[in-house]
């Protein structure tokens, strides 16, 4: 399906990322992934999966990395600004460095990435770009303001911007996952049996409770949502903030 195509993934070498970037290998796509670590970019090589070291919150980092992957690798077709941080923290105790790290990889650094990829993508007769938000980007995620307020201005750019394209063969929209089981849950396991003393099970289980179904999602559940923005029936889908998540509404 995505033969001849060049897909771009950033936040590319584990969870979310790798499962989409795999899945658009799988159906024929030549993709490059991005991170800041080298190593799991190289762990998650393959013939058709190309690692480039890039910082999405490094303006000059992303212009240059993604016109070296052009050069490379042909126009950027499928766009997926996936890089992103999810981490709690009370509005009284968040000071600006926080607020500032959190917008710059999760709102700056999708602007930048989908602001490069068009350069090249609109040279071309056809493109997806497919971003990954939250659940936090439909509604208020309790704990977590500045996170909550960088998803939804996530869906708010693609949202102006499947707008500003309706008339052109490029869509725009978001997926929308609530708990997923990434290194994401690993770390904020750790984190809540630190501040709590609650056992690793039932750190676990605060989180897999919040979603409706009671069970982490996979991330090939949200690899295969983006594959279906991808195929040929879905032109007419675009703006669209689709939820992964177990009922949540």
């Amino acid at each position: 399906m995505l033969e001849g195509k060049h897909a771009l993934v950033t936040g590319g070498g584990t969870g979310i990322g790798l499962a989409i970037a795999r899945a658009l290998a799988d159906k024929g796509a030549t993709v490059t992934i991005t991170g800041r670590r080298a190593g799991p970019l190289q762990e998650a090589a393959t013939d058709r999966i190309f690692p480039l070291v890039m910082d999405v919150t490094d303006e000059a980092a992303v212009v240059d990395g993604i016109a070296t992957a052009v050069a490379a690798r042909g126009p950027v077709q499928v766009c997926v600004p996936n890089a992103g941080i999810a981490e709690g923290r009370a509005l009284l105790k968040t000071d600006m460095e926080f607020w500032r790290r959190m917008m710059a990889t999760n709102l700056d650094g999708a602007f930048l990435t989908i602001r490069e990829s068009l350069k090249s993508m609109t040279t071309t007769d056809w493109g997806r770009v497919i971003a990954v938000s939250s659940i936090a980007g439909l509604r208020g995620l309790k704990g977590a303001p500045t996170y909550s307020a960088s998803k939804h201005a996530m869906i708010g750019l693609i949202r102006a911007l499947s707008a500003d394209y309706a008339s052109k063969p490029y869509t725009f929209n978001a997926l929308c996952p609530a708990y997923v089981d990434t290194d994401i849950i690993t770390r904020n396991t750790e984190s809540i049996m630190a501040r709590t003393g609650l056992p690793e099970d039932e750190a676990r289980r605060l989180m897999t409770d919040l979603n409706p179904h009671g069970r982490l999602i996979h991330p090939a559940e949200v690899a295969e949502a983006a594959l279906w923005l991808c195929s040929p029936l879905s032109d007419s889908v675009n703006g669209q903030a689709i939820q992964i998540s177990g009922g949540e509404i």
